[in-house]
């Protein structure tokens, strides 16, 4: 059984922002031989997330207010305590980036059925950036037959 191993680079914006990497996901498949199996799909970073749902703009919109409701980026966080810990100098104050991702997953795996994802008709992989703008990585690793 082969096993696939892919990075998509991610360019993001900064503050919270939600990416469709649904397309990217089926184009590494495509470019298999695995015609059933599945796909693990993993965030490298503590302040992005992955998710599967709808990639509907007013959703995204909502989900972007919910998420400033669940952590506003203006508490009071230890973490932001920059002063009290060893950083770099350009380290960002991010808990509220953190405790998001905490939320979420860092990682999906979809079936992969006669070549494509086995998606329900509204669902889209949904990749989280909590603290950009960066340049993120995901991991996809493609297995089956």
């Amino acid at each position: 059984m082969p096993i696939i191993h892919q990075l998509i680079e991610i360019a993001t914006e900064p503050g919270i922002n939600i990416h469709n990497i649904t397309p990217h996901i089926k184009d590494l498949i495509a470019k298999t031989s695995v015609k059933n199996g599945q796909v693990l799909v993993f965030s490298r970073h503590t302040t992005t997330a992955l998710a599967i749902n709808e990639y509907e703009v007013r959703l995204l919109e909502d989900i972007k207010v919910f998420f400033a409701k669940l952590a506003p980026e203006s508490d009071r966080y230890l973490h932001n305590d920059l002063h009290l810990r060893d950083v770099p100098e350009d380290e960002p104050m991010n808990a509220h980036s953190h405790l998001l991702a905490m939320m979420l997953s860092t990682s999906e795996v979809i079936p992969i059925v006669d070549r494509k994802l086995a998606l329900g008709t509204w669902q889209s992989v949904l990749f989280f950036e909590l603290d950009g703008p960066r340049q993120r990585t995901v991991s996809v690793q493609i297995s089956g037959e």
